[in-house]
């Protein structure tokens, strides 16, 4: 999970190399990166893989490029914060990891070109007029996938048979998060599911968010990509078993969790 993870990361760094080019041209001008990223410590090697695709696209910290990390931040109500004094100190361009990161910047600067590593559908997030002509200044890569969340719904319901009432972690503050809330509400619809979304801001919500699902009479609970719920997955499946009736099955992949219990 954390190479292709890592390979992703390192891949997206790729698409700085358009922008950077044009920057590197001007003599005695080194680009400065500024980094848009939540700052949740498991995610320190992603970091790392992003430098390392850096220089092996050729730009190497200190030498012809700068890369700025203050303001990784802690939740996502510090992004717009942090995006607006990066256009502030007017970096080359930003870089960001997820889309509420990415809408963020967008948001702060019209100009300043925007990379967005892994995130939901741009157009739908208003970051891109089309996907073959986004038309501003958005690039980098997003995972697309619409009927994923039908699918693992389906799974959760073969895997817990007589699985009625599914939670839904997610922070209210993300679009892309409330996006994947509306597909899951629709593809529950189908199956004769009932979703019930449940808040979650930071870690020390966690344990309470998912003892107050099982008092909801809810059987099983949905992560949506969440950086911060990925970061503290454990805690997360802990608090799960914990909390369990009379079972627990559970899966995880890079930006998702299926508990039930």
């Amino acid at each position: 999970m954390n190479n292709r993870r890592k390979f992703v990361i390192a891949l997206g760094a790729g698409a700085l190399t358009m922008p950077l080019a044009s920057f590197a041209q001007q003599p005695g001008n080194i680009p400065r990166i500024g980094l848009l990223w939540m700052d949740l410590g498991t995610f320190r090697h992603y970091l790392t893989a992003f430098r390392e695709g850096l220089r092996a696209q050729g730009y190497i910290e200190g030498k012809n490029i700068q890369i700025d990390d203050r303001f990784l931040v802690k939740s996502y109500e510090q992004i717009p914060d942090a995006a607006a004094k990066l256009v502030s100190e007017k970096v080359t361009l930003i870089v960001c990891y997820v889309a509420t990161a990415t809408q963020a910047a967008a948001k702060a600067t019209s100009s300043i070109p925007i990379v967005m590593m892994i995130g939901g559908d741009p157009v739908k997030l208003g970051l891109a007029d089309s996907l073959s002509r986004p038309g501003k200044n958005v690039t980098g890569s997003t995972l697309i996938s619409p009927d994923i969340d039908g699918t693992r719904l389906e799974i959760l319901r073969e895997a817990v048979p007589g699985i009625r009432r599914v939670g839904v972690l997610l922070t209210p503050a993300s679009q892309s998060e409330m996006l994947s809330l509306r597909e899951l509400e629709a593809a529950a619809s189908k199956l004769s599911l009932e979703v019930r979304p449940l808040e979650v801001r930071t870690p020390d919500e966690i344990d309470a968010v998912v003892a107050r699902a099982k008092q909801m009479n809810v059987q099983a609970l949905v992560a949506v990509a969440n950086s911060m719920l990925l970061a503290n997955r454990e805690q997360l499946v802990a608090a799960g078993a914990k909390a369990r009736l009379d079972r627990k099955s559970t899966t995880l992949n890079s930006s998702h969790a299926n508990i039930s219990y």
